[in-house]
């Protein structure tokens, strides 16, 4: 059987013709704003993350927490400093514990980022209790600084400052200690001169071994790095 074209009067023929046009041109149009609506949330929630201005904490193991959950460690504690005012940054902790400023050196390459603003580390402690050359110490620091510096070249860096007990002698643990105020004068960078300061030597404020703060002590140590760092948010 063969089939038949329905047979419309002309001005039907063109009104038919023309409600299947509209029809699809106002499909496309919904699909095209869904499609352009979706498009445009990801791309707000895309700049909500990307806005998002990094700070990396690169130390050993007091910046790692070490015994503590690394919520309770002071970068963790400065983070929710930072949140409590609404401000637009997000921490990084990059603390491994053992760290010496040697090791440190070859592993900042691998976790500084293009998009990190600041830059705080905290190394040499395990150094001095070692007994470390301290001009390798030294050059050490100045290496990972110069790195920073080569590599983002708009960051901020904050250099934390150590002490060491009299074990090594007075000679080694004052020319120890006068390492980051030095380094941090010729390089023209932000230095927090004590990181342990109120807390080191005060037994009920570290862990047994005298050495790593409590959550207490944590707690002062981020009021230490908030000091230096506040201004530069």
């Amino acid at each position: 059987m063969t089939m038949k074209t329905p047979c419309f009067p002309k001005p039907l023929m063109f009104c038919y013709f023309l409600a299947l046009l509209l029809a699809g041109c106002g499909g496309k149009t919904a699909g095209n704003k869904t499609q352009n609506a979706d498009a445009e949330v990801e791309s707000q929630a895309s700049e909500t993350v990307d806005s998002n201005k990094k700070i990396l904490f690169f130390g050993d193991s007091l910046t790692a927490g070490y015994g503590l959950e690394e919520s309770q460690a002071f970068p963790a504690l400065v983070q929710q400093r930072i949140d409590s005012l609404g401000l637009n940054y997000t921490v990084i902790n990059a603390g491994l514990s053992g760290e010496t400023t040697a090791s440190g050196k070859n592993r900042l390459e691998w976790v500084l980022e293009d998009d990190v603003d600041i830059v705080i580390i905290e190394l040499g402690a395990n150094d001095g209790l070692r007994g470390i050359p301290l001009t390798e110490t030294e050059a050490n620091l100045q290496t990972m600084v110069d790195h920073v510096q080569r590599e983002l070249p708009n960051a901020k860096i904050i250099l934390a400052g150590m002490m060491i007990p009299p074990n090594m002698g007075p000679e080694y643990t004052g020319t120890f200690e006068r390492i980051f105020p030095k380094l941090a004068t010729s390089e023209g960078i932000n230095l927090i001169p004590f990181l342990l300061e109120n807390v080191a030597g005060i037994p009920e404020l570290n862990q047994g071994d005298g050495i790593h703060p409590t959550v207490e002590g944590q707690k002062l140590v981020a009021d230490n790095v908030w000091e230096v760092l506040a201004p530069l948010l």
